[in-house]
């Protein structure tokens, strides 16, 4: 076992959420006057801020997609967070690579308020060592490297604890080991997901990548991002790490 750290996506990774997102991109984007039923469209909502999809896609300005955010939220806090399923196969490929002995992270993009009412909801938070999502609009913590990053820092907390004479990435003492123990840490992690954000968020963290294709990703979207490896299905996903 070549790689420690495993680090998935939520939606399209773990969860199929494409109901619950779309159906609140929709609401907002009606609280706004825009009728919008194309899917393809919908679904370019899941992944990347919403705040800057409002922008890339309908052209709002900053305010303008902050409020739709704000009408998004109306409904998915409410209705969409619990339109949405699990992947067949997720909570049985989860419980191998705990009893493979793999450390095991969330690393979303979805608003981190939002993941322990997902993870308690499937009743898979007892399979994440960790779990980071990202800041609402205005926070430091939007992309995915962001996550990212934050989630080495929690690694090295948690590995601190078990091992006293690894330090915590925030100990500016003792700059050349924070740099060792990182450099380690991303030699040993592997970020798996579905969209070009995750395949990016990995290659600017400087880690390994694994694109998923039953996932919401447009064709050739995980070849052009770069991906390290791809695989077809949720079970090829254990099978996969065995061989790096």
């Amino acid at each position: 076992m070549t790689k420690r750290y495993i680090l998935f996506d939520l939606d399209g990774t773990i969860t199929d959420s494409s109901e619950g997102i779309t159906k609140s991109v929709q609401h907002a984007l009606k609280k706004l006057g825009i009728e919008e039923n194309d899917q393809a469209m919908l679904r370019r909502f899941i992944g990347p801020p919403l705040d800057e999809s409002f922008e890339k896609f309908y052209g709002f300005d900053k305010e303008k997609a902050l409020k739709a955010v704000d009408y998004y939220r109306e409904r998915y806090s409410d209705k969409g967070i619990y339109e949405n399923v699990l992947f067949d196969g997720i909570a049985d490929m989860l419980e191998g690579l705990k009893s493979d002995g793999y450390i095991i992270a969330l690393a979303t993009c979805k608003p981190e308020i939002y993941v322990p009412t997902i993870l308690k909801y499937f009743d898979i938070e007892q399979y994440f060592d960790i779990a980071v999502g990202s800041e609402l609009e205005g926070g430091a913590r939007r992309h995915k490297d962001d996550v990212i990053n934050e989630v080495f820092n929690q690694i090295i907390k948690l590995n601190k604890a078990d091992n006293a004479h690894i330090t915590n990435a925030s100990d500016t003492t003792n700059v050349s080991d924070t740099a060792d123990i990182l450099n380690d840490i991303k030699a040993d992690s592997i970020m798996i997901g579905d969209r070009k954000d995750d395949i990016l968020g990995a290659k600017a963290s400087g880690i390994d990548s694994m694109g998923v294709r039953y996932g919401f990703a447009e064709e050739q979207e995980l070849e052009i991002a770069g991906a390290d490896y791809i695989v077809e299905t949720v079970e090829d996903i254990r099978g996969k790490l065995k061989t790096l």
